[in-house]
């Protein structure tokens, strides 16, 4: 017998409102989580750059750290944060 058995329907139920309710949250948190996503990738790739230029920094004297604050900020900031990054080193 293939049929539902009614002591599965409640299991069945919850399962669904959790899910449903589950999409709806995504669907109206869609543009703050994205802006996150996009945050968290921009910090990657600072600080894979900041990885990427640290054997050269000691070549030219520069020498910054490879943390997750120095990406982030090379990562929002970009060029301009690169610059902030090396003036706070040298001022401190």
């Amino acid at each position: 017998m293939s049929g539902w058995d009614a002591g599965q329907l409640p299991a069945v139920l919850w399962w669904s409102v959790g899910l449903g309710g589950a999409f709806l949250l995504l669907v109206a948190l869609r543009k703050p989580l994205a802006g996150a996503v996009r945050l968290l990738a921009r910090t990657g790739l600072g600080t894979a750059a900041l990885a990427l230029l640290a054997p050269l920094g000691g070549a030219v004297g520069i020498s910054l750290g490879v943390n997750l604050l120095n990406g982030a900020v090379l990562g929002v900031l970009g060029a301009p944060g690169l610059g902030l990054l090396l003036m706070l080193n040298w001022l401190f």
